[in-house]
């Protein structure tokens, strides 16, 4: 690597870091906003989500792709799908970390890679490896096992996982950028969220304005605790390989397992260890096949591989192999490649 690469490269790897760490931190946010209920802390999210990245928008004078989208109906419809999605998504996770689920609701997102392969094998007709196989299969048996452990199916880290999973796969049909995906997003959801507002105002039940300044300024922050991380991992995304990216991305899940043991105190018995233990073999399996399958492409087509080693490329270079790697920030793929809307 040149100085400036590294540099680039340093860069990358610190807003990655930083995307993630908070991604990971953010249930320690939610609570803060009780007494507000999970549906109005949504709402918000919605509503100050929009004025954020509107604001972000007009400084960097990026609009030309509003009126582009608002032209294709299929491609609005499908941000109309992924917009949806997310909600279901974010609403759930604000719930499961206010109720106490801050466990339950990390595995989630550990299992999420296991379901966007499943999604890419059943809608997109993907061919898997055989390690692929195997961590979909321990992933399945994990789940069996939680289900066990909590007395009925982890069904919060279900929606959780396949919510966020089809929402990569509408993503991966989208193609927009982060910020222009976001906006268009919070876009549709906007009117039907200030409408929720105004009317839980109406009804004398809205916590905005009623709880002091500084319970209405956190309300407000919800804009800036969504799209801080996400600008953070635009800025990762364009200086680190995806592989990396790949690897960065279990930050998110670990801090919030971590968060939910010693900071909430939530109970762990054998069989959720059991559990997990199965979800992070399977991870470790899956990633491990990832970075192999991303060496050997490297090495066929005479890129730098992870380690950023140029491989000479034979005379005639095969087409890479496609592999997962598993991130929640910019264009979606059922095969793991990275989305918007973290929690």
């Amino acid at each position: 690597m040149t100085g400036q690469s590294k540099r680039e490269h340093r860069t990358g790897l610190l807003n990655g870091f930083a995307a993630y760490g908070m991604w990971g931190l953010v249930p320690l946010f939610w609570p803060l906003l009780k007494p507000s209920g999970a549906i109005e802390i949504l709402a918000h999210r919605m509503v100050w989500s929009l004025v954020i990245v509107g604001i972000v928008l007009l400084v960097l004078r990026r609009w030309a792709w509003a009126g582009e989208l608002l032209r294709q109906p299929r491609k609005l419809g499908l941000v109309t799908i992924a917009a949806a999605v997310i909600t279901v998504n974010w609403g759930v996770y604000i719930w499961a970390v206010n109720a106490g689920h801050v466990v339950e609701a990390s595995l989630g997102y550990f299992i999420n890679p296991l379901v966007t392969i499943a999604l890419g094998v059943l809608v997109l007709k993907e061919r898997l490896r055989p390690a692929q196989w195997a961590a979909v299969g321990i992933g399945f048996a994990a789940v069996l096992v939680l289900a066990f452990g909590y007395g009925r199916p982890p069904w919060i880290s279900l929606c959780l996982a396949f919510s966020f999973a089809a929402y990569g796969l509408v993503k991966k049909k989208v193609n927009l950028g982060g910020v222009e995906s976001l906006a268009a997003e919070t876009a549709i959801q906007f009117l039907p969220a200030l409408g929720y507002l105004l009317w839980l105002g109406a009804q004398g039940r809205s916590t905005f304005g009623t709880e002091g300044a500084g319970h209405a300024a956190l309300l407000a922050a919800t804009g800036v605790v969504t799209a801080v991380p996400l600008v953070c991992f635009g800025a990762a995304a364009i200086r680190v390989p995806l592989s990396t990216l790949g690897l960065l991305q279990y930050l998110a899940p670990v801090f919030q397992f971590l968060l939910g043991i010693l900071y909430f105190h939530e109970a762990m018995p054998a069989e959720r260890w059991a559990g997990f233990a199965l979800v992070w073999v399977a991870l470790v399996l899956l990633t491990w096949d990832a970075l192999r399958t991303a060496r050997r492409a490297a090495r066929a087509l005479g890129r730098p591989d992870i380690s950023g080693v140029t491989i000479p490329a034979p005379a005639t270079a095969p087409a890479a192999e496609s592999g997962p790697v598993p991130v929640p920030g910019a264009t979606g793929s059922a095969s793991g490649g990275p989305v918007d809307g973290k929690p």
